[in-house]
């Protein structure tokens, strides 16, 4: 299998699916940006009288004015309505790592041309190696634009819906023009994003607690996770910092790969719209959790400048993945010293069982604890002291 080939398994299919594979490749230049679119009283003597008691209400749903939000399916399925009600928006930073910095109109500001971290002059496209310039370049350069526009798209009645509206997303390049990713590119990548010191790269001005991995390292065998790989999850882990990837798209078991079969990361595969495992998503022990990753027949609607109108529908783990970046950011922001295994904890645990206990009908194909819930997780993260200031 060729690099080419292995790319479109793993962005092609992992991260962008089958509806990106249709897309006409685009020239390699670097992206244009869009257009703005935007105490207790002492108890009493007397015998205690029993006193009806008034249900709370619960708390009512937030429906964001963004046009394409009547269309997001995959919100309503991860409550998020009802996730906003609790905790709107909050300024985390957040890393992407992926094929490069997009300007959006949905984030503006708030996203961040991070660092190139693509060693190869010549698979990087841009005439340089490694550089400052963290912009995504050729046709898979906006892979990542979706990504963050899923994580922090702004509430504005423009466009679409994010599901942290105040995210700061800094984006860090690992994925060449052919969207191949090197070994080393991705665990200098990890430790960067998180703050560890990488040598020949600035200090990173905005450390990230939460990393989103759409992707998996090529050049290696997928029999289970790069040492290498290994090595940089778990100091990013040290570090305070959770991983969370997408599980890939073949329809196999996800332990194969990295970042997705090595301990400390979360992995996420795909849910449909009825809760069910689509026949391309991996799948396996090592999967924690799953998240709206769409079909072929349902994608996931999102903005981007490289789709007609604006807008694209992909489906694959790879858009699965940062709707649990999204929400793990919301958790952050309600309490902020939570460590990547309390988050954990409270994402996993809050899951909405699978119909019929099981997202597909071979019993050793598992997607983790359920689907991705936001308002349960939420409401577990503020129901503790853990994690406050």
């Amino acid at each position: 299998m060729t690099a080419r080939l292995l790319f479109r398994a793993a962005l092609g299919a992992l991260l962008l699916g089958p509806a990106l594979s249709v897309t006409p490749a685009l020239p390699p230049v670097l992206p244009q940006p869009l257009e703005e679119i935007l105490p207790i009283a002492p108890p009493s003597a007397a015998p205690s009288v029993p006193r009806p008691v008034t249900p709370t209400a619960p708390a009512a749903a937030v429906t964001p004015s963004d046009p394409l939000f009547a269309g997001q399916w995959n919100l309503q399925l991860i409550r998020m309505p009802q996730a906003w009600a609790l905790e709107r928006s909050a300024p985390v930073t957040v890393a992407v790592l992926d094929t490069g910095f997009v300007p959006s109109a949905e984030l503006g500001a708030r996203a961040v041309n991070g660092y190139d971290f693509v060693s190869s002059v010549q698979r990087a496209g841009d005439g340089t190696g490694r550089d400052a310039d963290a912009s995504g370049v050729g046709a898979f350069a906006y892979h990542a634009e979706i990504i963050a526009n899923l994580i922090g798209a702004a509430h504005d009645g423009r466009g679409m819906a994010g599901i942290n509206p105040q995210a700061k997303i800094v984006h860090v390049r690992v994925a060449d023009t052919e969207g191949t990713i090197a070994v080393p590119d991705l665990v200098d990548g990890l430790k960067w994003a998180a703050g560890i010191p990488v040598a020949g790269a600035p200090v990173n001005p905005n450390p990230a607690k939460l990393l989103n991995l759409s992707l998996y390292a090529d050049f290696i065998p997928l029999t289970g996770c790069d040492a290498r790989v290994q090595a940089a999850v778990d100091a990013v882990t040290a570090k305070g910092a959770l991983v969370i990837a997408g599980a890939a798209n073949d329809g196999k078991d996800a332990a194969g790969y990295s970042p997705a079969g090595c301990r400390n990361v979360l992995t996420v595969t795909s849910v449909t719209e009825a809760g069910q495992r689509p026949a391309y998503a991996n799948w396996g022990r090592s999967v924690a959790l799953a998240a709206p990753g769409g079909d072929a027949a349902r994608g996931i609607p999102s903005l981007s400048i490289s789709g007609p109108g604006g807008q694209r529908s992909p489906n694959g783990t790879s858009f699965a993945a940062p709707h649990v970046t999204g929400v793990a950011s919301l958790l952050l922001g309600a309490r902020p010293r939570l460590s990547p295994a309390l988050l954990r904890v409270y994402l996993t645990g809050s899951a909405t069982p699978f119909p019929g206990r099981r997202c597909d009908p071979q019993p050793d194909r598992t997607c983790g604890s359920g689907t991705l819930n936001a308002e349960a997780a939420l409401k577990r993260a503020l129901a503790s002291t853990l994690g406050r200031l």
